[in-house]
């Protein structure tokens, strides 16, 4: 298994790095066209859509996101689309984990298709117009969905004892939560003071951002999107536990499905293109 993980890893890398670190953003946009098609293939199938169906909601929203670029390019949207998202992600995130695994089933299977199209439309958006800010600022943003990850693990491994959301994803502690939200508050000063000071970077890092338009209340801001990307962590846990389902997919051989690598991106990137235009 960890072998498969590995070899999946590095043809991952070799695929993103090179369309990552291009000059122009258009590589990478086309690039997450692809994933966005094939999660939207996967959201499909969690839902209830076999076969040709889920294939055909997959191929829908990545004509969706191609009908995009043709229509404004990576011009930037209004930022109603980002301060929208917010109140998506943040009033619907609390409703699905307040009903937990029963209650998704219970909203209608149209509902739930949409809702999940919507999302993921939203997010690959801010993803490309991410890429589009900069390199530094892209990066910036991935490294602290991968801290609140990472911190969260080692500190509920050590630390651990009361239950995040046990009937969703039993293996989240709240000192798991609390260890991620430092180790992005940290990742954050590291970022202004020695990162985007020190190192000839392409663009400001989301946290200087923060900073430069928010003062000390970037701190709050940090803490909210390490927060929502455990909303979007525990978000997908909780279709896929509705679902019946380990993984979203089979199609990252040892990491399971596009979905199990971007659920925590979902919520963030739009929500920190809300942050630096409010």
């Amino acid at each position: 298994m960890l072998k498969t993980r590995v070899i999946t890893a590095i043809v991952l890398l070799a695929v993103l790095l090179p369309v990552l670190f291009q000059a122009s953003p258009w590589p990478f946009a086309w690039v997450t066209v692809v994933m966005m098609g094939a999660a939207g293939w996967e959201w499909a199938r969690l839902n209830g859509l076999p076969g040709s169906g889920a294939i055909a909601a997959g191929v829908a929203l990545a004509l969706a996101c191609v009908w995009t670029l043709v229509l404004g390019g990576l011009n930037a949207p209004s930022s109603w689309i980002w301060l929208l998202a917010t109140g998506v992600w943040v009033l619907g995130g609390a409703f699905a984990l307040r009903a937990g695994p029963g209650g998704w089933p219970q909203m209608a299977r149209a509902g739930r298709l949409a809702l999940g199209a919507l999302l993921l439309w939203g997010a690959w958006l801010a993803i490309v117009q991410a890429k589009v800010l900069g390199i530094n600022f892209i990066l910036s943003v991935f490294c602290l969905v991968w801290m609140a990850d990472i911190a969260a693990y080692f500190c509920g491994r050590a630390f651990g004892k009361r239950k995040l959301a046990p009937a969703i994803s039993p293996g989240k502690s709240w000192e798991g939560v609390w260890g991620g939200l430092v180790g992005v508050i940290l990742l954050g000063f590291v970022w202004v003071h020695v990162i985007d000071v020190n190192i000839a970077v392409d663009s400001p890092s989301l946290y200087t951002l923060l900073v430069q338009k928010h003062g000390f209340v970037s701190l709050l801001a940090l803490v909210f999107l390490g927060a929502m990307s455990v909303v979007g962590d525990l978000f997908e846990s909780l279709v896929k536990r509705a679902a019946g389902a380990k993984d979203s997919s089979n199609l990252l051989p040892g990491h399971g499905g596009v979905l199990d690598r971007i659920d925590a991106l979902l919520p963030v990137f739009p929500l920190a293109l809300a942050l630096i235009t409010l």
